[in-house]
């Protein structure tokens, strides 16, 4: 497979919105319900926790697969980081959803679990912590996706993975700037990453 059909590729796989396709399947249209997200965690609130958890892992595969497919191909870190970025813009810039898609925190998960499994886990479990102390899902999304970048540094150095990190990291923090609003405000309802 050619690089520029596997960076397609990866990009129409993030491109399939999960979340939607689930609530559809349950007659709601999630962008109108909830918060709109099509993300897991607005899923999980609004049709049940069962499609949440669905649609986490459906968001979760669509990084993880193209990115394992490109390493399984032989391909070097560069490319292998540019088809996770790909798959992750896919998630936030779904053509099939004129470009109005979720927050990306699911697929980078995805993406980072192919690239990097041993950083990625220790960012999991600082997630998990942010959570559980916090009750809020946003902050746990935004600690870690600050942290990432940091943790990717001390794994691999300076490399396409590091630079990936700070590249979705940046996006993460552009998606969730209404959540930051409300956590400066106070405002911020707990299990709530809209």
């Amino acid at each position: 497979m050619g690089s520029a059909l596997l960076i397609l590729f990866a990009y129409l796989l993030g491109s399939i919105p999960t979340g939607f396709i689930l609530s559809s399947i349950a007659k709601v249209d999630i962008r109108q319900a909830g918060s709109g997200n099509i993300g897991a965690t607005n899923v999980a609130r609004v049709i049940g926790w069962k499609k949440g958890l669905l649609t986490l892992l459906g968001d979760t595969g669509k990084g993880f697969v193209p990115v394992l497919l490109s390493l399984q191909l032989g391909y070097g870190m560069g490319l292998c980081a540019l088809v996770g970025l790909a798959a992750f813009l896919g998630h936030l810039y779904p053509v099939f959803l004129r470009f109005q898609g979720g927050k990306g925190v699911a697929t980078a998960l995805g993406v980072f679990l192919a690239l990097a499994p041993q950083g990625t886990g220790l960012l999991v479990l600082l997630f998990c912590l942010v959570v559980a102390l916090s009750r809020k899902i946003s902050l746990g999304s935004l600690v870690t996706a600050g942290v990432a970048p940091l943790v990717f540094w001390l794994v691999d150095g300076f490399s396409p993975l590091t630079a990936l990190s700070l590249v979705i990291s940046l996006f993460v923090f552009i998606r969730h700037r209404e959540n930051i609003q409300r956590l400066i405000s106070g405002t911020e309802v707990g299990w709530r990453s809209d």
